[in-house]
């Protein structure tokens, strides 16, 4: 019950992020409105500008933006990670995937350790034909929160992606609907941290701010409408 309380809760505050959806302006871009609400674009649409590599002052080379989209070079690039720090907030942003493809969006990151991954927890990336068990799926908390519902679209088509983040209590959208919702820091999910490869990594969702961070997991991905409202 607590689960599907804290899901509605969070559907209301995030429901205006996805009002946008509804009407058509270009990529890359504010909505009419959102300035006026607070939100600010992370990616221009035209380069790598206000992200950096992890533990890096600049953006790994490989990272480019190919029709609209960041794109790593899949081979060869590092995460990369916003300049600036984020406690709570709503972040949205749209992806695409390669076939059985895999990537990843973190929060929270702290420039501790060899990976993004070791501090922040990650909002999974992923075609789904891939195989992966339930807790790895598209727009879960991967590895420790399955998705509700497989609500990814055809590969090849970009995904709307929501992320709320509010004093501990997270939610994870996907084109429109709720999926995942959790509380970092409680007991349920002390428990299933315990119970995964995460519990070797002290520094695992300890941070009440940190740094976004997308990741290049070998797979070809693509972000794009990539924007952010600070909550109180």
């Amino acid at each position: 019950m607590k689960t599907l309380a804290l899901g509605l809760a969070l559907a209301v505050i995030a429901s205006g992020a996805f009002a946008a959806e509804k009407t058509a302006v270009p990529d890359n871009v504010l909505a009419p409105g959102e300035k006026d609400a607070g939100w600010k674009l992370l990616f221009d649409g035209k380069s790598t500008a206000g992200w950096r590599g992890f533990k890096k002052p600049a953006p790994d080379a490989g990272w480019k933006v190919t029709d609209g989209a960041l794109h790593p070079n899949a081979k060869t690039s590092k995460d990369l990670i916003t300049k600036d720090q984020y406690e709570n907030f709503e972040l949205i942003f749209d992806w695409k995937i390669s076939p059985k493809g895999n990537s990843g969006v973190m929060f929270h990151v702290l420039e501790v350790g060899d990976e993004t991954y070791e501090s922040g927890p990650e909002y999974q990336i992923l075609d789904n034909a891939h195989g992966e068990p339930p807790p790895q799926q598209a727009a879960g908390l991967f590895a420790l929160y399955a998705p509700k519902k497989d609500m990814t679209r055809p590969v090849g088509q970009f995904n709307h992606a929501l992320i709320v983040v509010e004093h501990g209590k997270v939610q994870h959208f996907l084109n429109g609907e709720p999926v995942t919702a959790y509380e970092i820091g409680s007991p349920e999910f002390k428990a299933r941290v315990a119970a995964s490869k995460f519990k070797q990594w002290p520094q695992f969702a300890t941070g009440k701010t940190g740094f976004i961070a997308l990741q290049n997991h070998g797979d070809d991905v693509w972000f794009k409408n990539i924007k952010i409202r600070v909550l109180p």
